[in-house]
């Protein structure tokens, strides 16, 4: 299966909610990793099966801790959990102290994430800087993924972001893909092509998979701000419009078999 890093290039353009989107409407078994340096929104915005509270130590922190003690490979699986709906989550820190305390583990969780069994892992890395943990995780991926809106100053940032993460990629000796989403008003059908063409301006090699529509109502809803049916919205429309793009950009050979 398939490890899909998403990041942010400037401040907070959607990447986690586009995570949990993409993950919760995915066809293929998913786990929804939550790899925020700075504290992620898992375990806040989501409740277990029964409504209930999910547990804040279990997941990166525990998987850590069996990390130092070389047990990840076999109890991986106990370290997720599953929220209403079905979907497998593994729980972040809470806060960028807790961060910390990972120190070198970065490098083996990657690893350990690429070797899930049966399933398909999107993680949400927080915001791309230089120097941030989850770096590794970007390098093993099968793909990274910038979530930005089509704002001048937003592609921008993308741009200089792009620049940087493609020559950090490429020391790996096996270059990463990169793509990117837009989030971008419904009707804005332009949004994807000016990207493009910002993207082959400046010579940058990243591959453009779509939009994501700008749906507040939607993203309420998925945030657990609101308790309406979300299967209708125009955000899940168009997140399950954008999943064979995603596919066939991490996994070629399976992409290309999705309907």
């Amino acid at each position: 299966m398939t490890l899909t890093a998403f990041v942010s290039a400037k401040g907070s353009p959607g990447v986690s909610t586009t995570a949990a989107l993409l993950a919760g409407v995915a066809p293929r078994p998913t786990v929804l990793a939550d790899l925020d340096p700075v504290g992620g929104d898992v375990v806040l915005r989501h409740r277990d099966p029964a409504g209930k509270p999910l547990a804040p130590d279990r997941g990166l922190l525990s998987l850590g801790a069996a990390l130092r003690r070389g047990q990840a490979d076999r109890v991986l699986p106990e370290h997720l959990q599953v929220v209403s709906g079905g979907l497998e989550v593994l729980v972040g820190v809470t806060s960028p102290e807790q961060v910390n305390g990972l120190g070198p583990l970065w490098p083996p969780l990657a690893q350990a994430l690429r070797a899930v069994p049966g399933r398909d892992v999107f993680a949400d890395c927080g915001r791309l800087t230089v120097g941030s943990p989850a770096l590794p995780v970007l390098t093993a991926a099968d793909g990274v993924v910038l979530v930005t809106r089509p704002h001048l100053e937003h592609l921008a940032h993308l741009r200089e972001r792009l620049r940087w993460l493609l020559e950090t990629l490429a020391l790996g000796g096996t270059p990463v893909p990169v793509g990117v989403i837009l989030i971008a008003p419904e009707r804005d059908r332009g949004a994807a092509a000016e990207c493009r063409q910002l993207l082959d301006t400046a010579h940058l090699r990243a591959t453009v998979l779509g939009t994501l529509a700008q749906d507040e109502k939607g993203a309420a809803i998925l945030t657990g701000r609101s308790d309406r049916p979300a299967g209708r919205t125009s955000l899940v429309r168009s997140a399950r419009a954008l999943l064979p793009a995603l596919y066939r950009f991490v996994d070629p050979p399976l992409g290309g078999d999705l309907r």
